[in-house]
């Protein structure tokens, strides 16, 4: 069986994106060949192919698809050719029309979650959960600051957080992500292009500052999630959007109020598989209940990939974006 596959030999910019016609073979025991209908794109994947995370080269891009099996291996159990799947894998490698997984990255969809659905939403859907639910541990009546509100992953956030009794201050940086974040259901909103966040938050809040800061910007908003957040808040720093956040010390959490800081990555609270098992089940719940809904904003040919990484690192995307082979 042969696959369409992205690779990268350097590290570099959208331009070092290349295209291969690959022989996969057959599945194995404890496989799956799944023809993919939609893969997710991903700002890790800019990471991956940037260098900010390193990986092994040559190497494959994308983390997670959605599609169909077409033939299973020997010993695999509960899945069989014809199922709808979706696959996240720390293995890069998703964009690709084509691709043998393990059984076990494979979850079968509900049947009314779509291929694009699942694609556009599993990674950052999962660590909705993940940073919400098990990191930060969001109780009812509480406030918390999301930043970039109208990006794929806030606008999870947004929804995640209101569905569970939070209440979200959302920053954008236009009329038209305003608009975006509003629908998702942001209570207040902060133009960071024309106002000081931390001064919004604090007159929001009368004052106190929010419980949790949901940071996945970097470094450009360190400072003003720092200045944002409650006496013994927690500010959580789960992206890079804007670079790392490097040379940081100490002493500003002590002077912002004892403030508590944690970079986590979603993988780290998807390792076990029973706890896995239980932050998809959730994911998937929200979704078919309507409490989260996800908004594709641009759709790309397979082999648009460049012009897409280019996209989302230019902040020219709204929502969530795919490529679709």
């Amino acid at each position: 069986m042969r696959a369409r596959q992205a690779f990268i030999e350097e590290i570099g910019g959208p331009e070092v994106i290349q295209w291969r016609d690959a022989e996969i073979g057959e599945p194995g025991a404890g496989e799956l060949l799944v023809r993919h209908e939609a893969v997710g794109l991903n700002f890790i994947d800019t990471y991956h192919r940037g260098g900010i995370y390193p990986v092994r080269l040559p190497s494959g891009l994308g983390m997670e698809a959605a599609g169909i099996v077409e033939a299973a291996g020997e010993g695999v159990s509960g899945l069989a050719a014809g199922d709808r799947v979706a696959m996240l894998t720390s293995t890069l490698g998703a964009y690709a029309d084509r691709r043998i997984v393990s059984a076990d990255a494979a979850i079968r969809l509900p049947e009314n979650v779509s291929a694009e659905q699942a694609a556009a939403s599993l990674l950052k859907g999962q660590t909705a959960e993940a940073l919400i639910e098990r990191c930060a541990k969001v109780k009812p009546g509480w406030t918390v600051l999301v930043h970039a509100a109208a990006g794929a992953t806030g606008q999870i956030l947004v929804q995640w957080l209101k569905a569970i009794g939070a209440t979200t201050i959302g920053t954008v940086s236009s009329d038209e992500k305003e608009a975006i974040a509003r629908k998702a259901g942001v209570d207040h909103v902060i133009r960071y292009d024309s106002e000081d966040v931390a001064a919004g938050v604090r007159d929001i809040t009368g004052g106190q500052g929010a419980e949790v800061v949901l940071d996945g910007v970097g470094m450009a908003t360190w400072e003003a999630s720092l200045a944002s957040c409650k006496r013994r808040g927690l500010v959580v720093s789960f992206g890079n959007a804007s670079g790392p956040v490097t040379g940081i010390g100490l002493g500003p959490l002590a002077t912002h109020g004892s403030l508590y800081v944690t970079r986590p990555t979603m993988f780290d609270y998807y390792v076990d598989p029973a706890e896995a098992a239980v932050g998809t089940k959730r994911l998937f719940g929200m979704l078919e209940s309507g409490a989260v809904t996800v908004e594709i904003g641009q759709r790309y040919a397979l082999e648009e990939a460049e012009q897409a990484h280019r996209d989302l690192e230019g902040r020219k995307t709204i929502g969530a974006s795919i490529l679709v082979p």
